[in-house]
Protein backbone atom coordinates (compact mmCIF):
# COMPACT_ATOMS: atom_id res chain seq x y z
CA UNK A 1 0.00 0.00 0.00
CA UNK A 2 1.33 3.04 -0.96
CA UNK A 3 2.25 5.33 2.31
CA UNK A 4 0.43 8.52 2.46
CA UNK A 5 1.32 10.79 5.85
CA UNK A 6 -1.13 12.44 7.42
CA UNK A 7 -1.02 16.28 7.66
CA UNK A 8 -2.72 18.97 9.53
CA UNK A 9 -6.11 18.96 10.47
CA UNK A 10 -8.11 21.21 8.06
CA UNK A 11 -11.96 20.97 8.88
CA UNK A 12 -13.63 19.02 11.78
CA UNK A 13 -17.43 18.63 11.67
CA UNK A 14 -19.84 16.64 13.52
CA UNK A 15 -18.96 13.21 12.70
CA UNK A 16 -15.80 13.34 10.60
CA UNK A 17 -12.35 15.22 10.57
CA UNK A 18 -10.35 16.18 7.70
CA UNK A 19 -6.76 16.63 6.87
CA UNK A 20 -4.44 17.23 4.42
CA UNK A 21 -1.76 14.60 3.50
CA UNK A 22 1.63 14.82 2.04
CA UNK A 23 -0.26 15.24 -1.76
CA UNK A 24 -1.60 17.78 -3.22
CA UNK A 25 -4.42 15.92 -4.64
CA UNK A 26 -5.19 13.38 -1.77
CA UNK A 27 -6.97 14.26 1.36
CA UNK A 28 -7.56 11.87 4.27
CA UNK A 29 -11.11 11.91 5.98
CA UNK A 30 -11.56 10.01 9.67
CA UNK A 31 -14.69 9.19 10.64
CA UNK A 32 -15.42 10.03 14.36
CA UNK A 33 -18.18 7.94 16.79
CA UNK A 34 -19.97 11.10 17.64
CA UNK A 35 -23.59 11.33 17.11
CA UNK A 36 -25.27 14.53 17.06
CA UNK A 37 -29.13 15.44 16.47
CA UNK A 38 -31.24 18.92 16.51
CA UNK A 39 -28.10 20.88 15.08
CA UNK A 40 -25.67 19.21 18.18
CA UNK A 41 -28.57 19.78 21.05
CA UNK A 42 -28.04 16.18 21.35
CA UNK A 43 -24.59 14.04 21.56
CA UNK A 44 -23.41 10.70 22.28
CA UNK A 45 -20.26 8.59 21.94
CA UNK A 46 -21.16 5.17 19.99
CA UNK A 47 -18.61 2.93 19.90
CA UNK A 48 -18.09 1.87 16.42
CA UNK A 49 -20.35 3.88 14.33
CA UNK A 50 -17.35 5.35 12.76
CA UNK A 51 -15.75 2.70 11.22
CA UNK A 52 -19.62 1.18 10.59
CA UNK A 53 -20.23 4.56 8.46
CA UNK A 54 -17.00 4.61 7.31
CA UNK A 55 -17.31 1.16 5.30
CA UNK A 56 -20.93 1.64 4.51
CA UNK A 57 -20.02 4.99 2.85
CA UNK A 58 -16.73 3.13 0.96
CA UNK A 59 -19.34 0.66 -0.51
CA UNK A 60 -22.09 3.12 -1.51
CA UNK A 61 -19.81 5.71 -3.57
CA UNK A 62 -18.33 2.36 -5.31
CA UNK A 63 -21.82 1.60 -6.07
CA UNK A 64 -22.65 4.95 -7.68
CA UNK A 65 -19.05 5.29 -9.14
CA UNK A 66 -19.94 1.95 -11.06
CA UNK A 67 -22.86 3.45 -12.28
CA UNK A 68 -20.99 6.61 -13.58
CA UNK A 69 -21.78 9.10 -10.80
CA UNK A 70 -18.57 11.13 -9.66
CA UNK A 71 -18.05 11.31 -6.54
CA UNK A 72 -15.26 12.44 -4.74
CA UNK A 73 -13.98 8.58 -2.74
CA UNK A 74 -10.44 6.98 -4.11
CA UNK A 75 -10.49 4.09 -0.88
CA UNK A 76 -10.42 3.20 2.48
CA UNK A 77 -7.11 3.39 4.08
CA UNK A 78 -8.02 1.20 7.12
CA UNK A 79 -11.47 0.75 9.43
CA UNK A 80 -11.92 4.55 10.04
CA UNK A 81 -10.05 6.29 6.97
CA UNK A 82 -10.98 7.24 3.77
CA UNK A 83 -9.11 9.06 0.81
CA UNK A 84 -10.57 11.39 -1.46
CA UNK A 85 -10.33 14.04 -3.90
CA UNK A 86 -10.11 17.33 -2.37
CA UNK A 87 -13.21 18.98 -3.61
CA UNK A 88 -14.58 22.76 -2.87
CA UNK A 89 -17.91 21.98 -1.22
CA UNK A 90 -21.28 24.00 -1.92
CA UNK A 91 -22.45 24.85 0.84
CA UNK A 92 -25.89 23.59 0.14
CA UNK A 93 -27.30 20.19 1.48
CA UNK A 94 -29.35 18.45 -1.02
CA UNK A 95 -31.93 16.72 0.52
CA UNK A 96 -34.04 14.02 -1.67
CA UNK A 97 -37.58 12.69 -0.67
CA UNK A 98 -39.32 9.21 -1.54
CA UNK A 99 -41.34 9.36 1.20
CA UNK A 100 -43.05 12.26 3.65
CA UNK A 101 -40.90 11.75 7.12
CA UNK A 102 -39.31 14.18 9.84
CA UNK A 103 -39.46 17.60 9.64
CA UNK A 104 -40.74 17.54 6.36
CA UNK A 105 -44.41 16.43 8.24
CA UNK A 106 -43.98 19.02 10.73
CA UNK A 107 -43.37 21.71 8.17
CA UNK A 108 -46.32 20.93 5.63
CA UNK A 109 -49.96 19.44 5.62
CA UNK A 110 -48.37 15.82 3.96
CA UNK A 111 -49.18 12.93 6.46
CA UNK A 112 -46.13 10.92 7.41
CA UNK A 113 -45.37 8.29 5.09
CA UNK A 114 -46.86 9.55 2.20
CA UNK A 115 -45.00 8.69 -1.35
CA UNK A 116 -43.72 11.73 -3.23
CA UNK A 117 -44.18 11.43 -6.82
CA UNK A 118 -42.15 12.87 -8.29
CA UNK A 119 -39.30 12.50 -4.98
CA UNK A 120 -39.26 16.18 -3.72
CA UNK A 121 -35.57 18.16 -3.77
CA UNK A 122 -35.09 20.61 -0.67
CA UNK A 123 -32.03 22.81 -0.62
CA UNK A 124 -31.22 23.83 3.12
CA UNK A 125 -28.20 25.96 3.55
CA UNK A 126 -25.17 24.51 5.19
CA UNK A 127 -24.68 27.10 8.32
CA UNK A 128 -24.95 25.81 11.42
CA UNK A 129 -25.20 29.00 12.96
CA UNK A 130 -28.39 29.97 11.16
CA UNK A 131 -30.05 26.36 11.90
CA UNK A 132 -29.78 24.92 8.36
CA UNK A 133 -32.56 27.13 6.76
CA UNK A 134 -34.45 25.99 4.03
CA UNK A 135 -34.05 27.91 0.54
CA UNK A 136 -36.14 29.63 -1.68
CA UNK A 137 -35.29 30.14 -4.93
CA UNK A 138 -35.03 33.70 -4.39
CA UNK A 139 -32.85 33.21 -1.46
CA UNK A 140 -30.42 31.23 -3.40
CA UNK A 141 -30.27 33.65 -6.15
CA UNK A 142 -29.47 36.13 -3.55
CA UNK A 143 -26.73 34.36 -1.68
CA UNK A 144 -25.17 33.81 -5.42
CA UNK A 145 -23.82 30.06 -4.01
CA UNK A 146 -24.59 28.48 -7.22
CA UNK A 147 -25.44 29.53 -11.06
CA UNK A 148 -28.81 28.83 -12.81
CA UNK A 149 -26.40 25.89 -14.86
CA UNK A 150 -25.18 24.80 -11.71
CA UNK A 151 -28.02 24.50 -9.77
CA UNK A 152 -29.80 22.27 -12.51
CA UNK A 153 -26.72 20.00 -12.67
CA UNK A 154 -26.61 19.23 -9.09
CA UNK A 155 -30.57 18.42 -9.64
CA UNK A 156 -30.26 16.28 -12.09
CA UNK A 157 -27.26 14.91 -10.14
CA UNK A 158 -29.55 14.01 -7.06
CA UNK A 159 -31.75 12.31 -9.14
CA UNK A 160 -29.21 9.81 -10.40
CA UNK A 161 -28.25 9.44 -6.81
CA UNK A 162 -31.93 8.62 -6.18
CA UNK A 163 -32.40 6.33 -8.25
CA UNK A 164 -29.04 4.52 -7.92
CA UNK A 165 -29.38 3.88 -4.26
CA UNK A 166 -32.97 3.04 -3.98
CA UNK A 167 -32.02 0.39 -6.68
CA UNK A 168 -29.10 -1.07 -3.96
CA UNK A 169 -31.03 -0.42 -0.92
CA UNK A 170 -33.98 -2.13 -2.58
CA UNK A 171 -32.07 -5.09 -3.73
CA UNK A 172 -31.29 -5.47 0.32
CA UNK A 173 -35.04 -5.85 1.56
CA UNK A 174 -34.74 -1.43 2.76
CA UNK A 175 -36.88 1.01 1.70
CA UNK A 176 -34.94 4.77 1.12
CA UNK A 177 -37.39 6.77 2.64
CA UNK A 178 -35.06 9.84 1.97
CA UNK A 179 -30.74 10.89 2.21
CA UNK A 180 -29.24 13.79 2.52
CA UNK A 181 -25.66 14.52 0.34
CA UNK A 182 -23.64 17.49 -0.11
CA UNK A 183 -21.74 18.23 -3.42
CA UNK A 184 -18.22 19.50 -4.89
CA UNK A 185 -16.20 20.98 -7.28
CA UNK A 186 -12.82 19.32 -8.11
CA UNK A 187 -10.12 21.17 -9.00
CA UNK A 188 -10.81 20.73 -12.84
CA UNK A 189 -14.81 21.64 -11.96
CA UNK A 190 -16.20 18.36 -12.06
CA UNK A 191 -19.15 18.19 -10.01
CA UNK A 192 -19.05 15.29 -7.34
CA UNK A 193 -20.61 13.85 -4.65
CA UNK A 194 -18.64 14.27 -1.41
CA UNK A 195 -19.25 14.19 2.38
CA UNK A 196 -20.83 10.58 3.01
CA UNK A 197 -23.48 8.23 2.45
CA UNK A 198 -24.64 6.41 5.26
CA UNK A 199 -27.36 5.49 8.18
CA UNK A 200 -26.50 9.25 9.36
CA UNK A 201 -27.44 10.69 6.17
CA UNK A 202 -29.97 8.17 4.73
CA UNK A 203 -33.62 7.14 6.40
CA UNK A 204 -33.56 3.53 6.02
CA UNK A 205 -36.59 1.08 6.97
CA UNK A 206 -36.81 -2.30 6.95
CA UNK A 207 -39.16 -3.68 4.43
CA UNK A 208 -40.06 -6.54 6.27
CA UNK A 209 -41.39 -4.92 9.42
CA UNK A 210 -44.20 -3.08 10.20
CA UNK A 211 -43.63 -1.33 12.93
CA UNK A 212 -43.28 2.42 12.69
CA UNK A 213 -40.24 2.15 15.01
CA UNK A 214 -38.69 -1.12 15.06
CA UNK A 215 -38.05 -0.97 11.21
CA UNK A 216 -35.91 2.20 11.36
CA UNK A 217 -32.50 1.59 10.86
CA UNK A 218 -31.06 4.86 10.54
CA UNK A 219 -30.07 7.93 12.97
CA UNK A 220 -34.04 8.23 13.77
CA UNK A 221 -32.98 5.23 16.49
CA UNK A 222 -30.86 7.95 17.97
CA UNK A 223 -33.38 11.19 17.41
CA UNK A 224 -35.96 9.26 19.05
CA UNK A 225 -34.41 7.22 21.64
CA UNK A 226 -35.12 4.48 20.36
CA UNK A 227 -31.43 2.77 21.23
CA UNK A 228 -30.06 -0.21 19.06
CA UNK A 229 -28.32 2.69 17.05
CA UNK A 230 -25.52 0.79 16.57
CA UNK A 231 -26.79 -2.60 15.98
CA UNK A 232 -28.73 -0.81 13.35
CA UNK A 233 -25.81 0.81 11.31
CA UNK A 234 -24.45 -2.72 11.15
CA UNK A 235 -27.45 -4.45 9.95
CA UNK A 236 -27.56 -2.27 7.34
CA UNK A 237 -23.62 -2.58 6.54
CA UNK A 238 -24.43 -6.63 7.05
CA UNK A 239 -26.75 -6.59 3.88
CA UNK A 240 -24.81 -4.36 1.56
CA UNK A 241 -21.84 -6.21 1.63
CA UNK A 242 -23.68 -8.84 0.96
CA UNK A 243 -24.45 -7.28 -3.00
CA UNK A 244 -21.24 -5.07 -3.29
CA UNK A 245 -17.74 -6.20 -3.90
CA UNK A 246 -15.20 -5.13 -0.69
CA UNK A 247 -14.51 -1.35 -0.86
CA UNK A 248 -10.59 -1.06 -2.57
CA UNK A 249 -7.78 0.02 -0.08
CA UNK A 250 -6.22 3.50 -1.35
CA UNK A 251 -2.65 2.39 -2.83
Amino acid sequence: MTAVAIGALLYEGKAKRVFATDQPDLVAVEYKDDATAFNALKKAQLTGKGALNCRISALVFEHLQRGGIPTHYLGVRDSLWMMVRPVRVIPVEVVVRNIAAGSLCRQMPIAAGSRLEPPLIDLYYKDDAFGDPLLSEARLERLALVSPEELNSIRAMALRVNIALGELFSQVGLELVDFKIELGFTGTGELVVADEISPDTCRLWDRAISDSEDRILDKDRFRQDLGGVVEAYGEVLKRVQGVCPEPRVYG
